[in-house]
């Protein structure tokens, strides 16, 4: 599979390429505040074809935390990804809330840096997708790893799965950086056992009537397009949730 994807010709050092949204960055925000009120919150790549039933417990509570991609840059909230992911599952019956964690311009840095108020509680999972403005800013892949595995580490102490969505590097950051950054993904999905989901815009990426005018954001459509590719992953995903819980 290719390492690369094309996206729009980035000059100079790209490091104002996933935009940052003062909106979404404000609704994180009051997102952590009133949770805190409320407390004084590749290789198992593939989708599975027998995920599990619809759970007749308690409701699923999945986060997904990451950037922009995540967040819904440029769109109404009802079409981010975890919006649109979490109808798919309601509509093939399953009782799943998502919630939206993304901050748009984040870095694997700066969600670590945010990790615990962004999450203060413990979800029955995490979709983890942060890296894309780390490799368009051409940041060591050493560091990009090293941020994700901290990221995974702290959640899985808390009890939390992570499903891990991987990222490519755009083509002019060169074969060498997109090999090593699009490998660093699924060493990690190798290393902790994880499903992972080797590249989110896969299908979207480039796709004309798919993004918006800056070509690296998905529109509504290639959202909604994002979340049916990644929904057999997510299916594998709530499988094993409901193992864990003993279903």
């Amino acid at each position: 599979m290719d390492a690369l994807y094309h996206g729009p010709v980035i000059n100079g050092s790209g490091k104002c390429l996933h935009f940052r949204a003062p909106g979404h960055k404000r609704q994180a925000l009051r997102r952590a505040a009133a949770a805190f009120a409320a407390l004084a919150l590749g290789t198992l790549v593939s989708p599975a074809p027998c995920a599990a039933g619809p759970d007749p417990g308690r409701e699923i509570h999945l986060t997904a935390f990451g950037d922009s991609l995540t967040a819904g840059f440029g769109l109404r909230a009802d079409q981010a990804f975890p919006a649109c992911l979490e109808r798919l599952l309601r509509a093939k019956g399953f009782a799943v809330s998502v919630d939206n964690a993304g901050v748009s311009g984040d870095t694997t840095a700066g969600g670590l840096e945010r990790l615990d108020w962004s999450i203060p509680g413990t979800p029955d999972g995490v979709i983890l997708e942060l890296g894309a403005n780390d490799g368009l800013r051409g940041l060591p892949t050493d560091m990009i790893e090293a941020n994700l595995e901290a990221i995974i580490d702290r959640l899985a102490a808390r009890g939390a799965p992570v499903m891990l969505v991987g990222m490519k590097a755009i083509m002019n950051m060169g074969p060498d950086y997109g090999r090593e950054f699009a490998a660093l993904f699924s060493r990690l999905a190798q290393k902790h056992g994880m499903v992972f989901y080797p590249f989110f815009l896969e299908g979207v990426a480039d796709a004309p009537g798919l993004n918006q005018s800056d070509g690296l954001h998905p529109n509504a459509a290639g959202t909604e397009e994002v979340a049916r590719r990644v929904l057999p992953s997510v299916l594998e995903f709530l499988r094993r949730i409901a193992a864990r819980r003993g279903a």
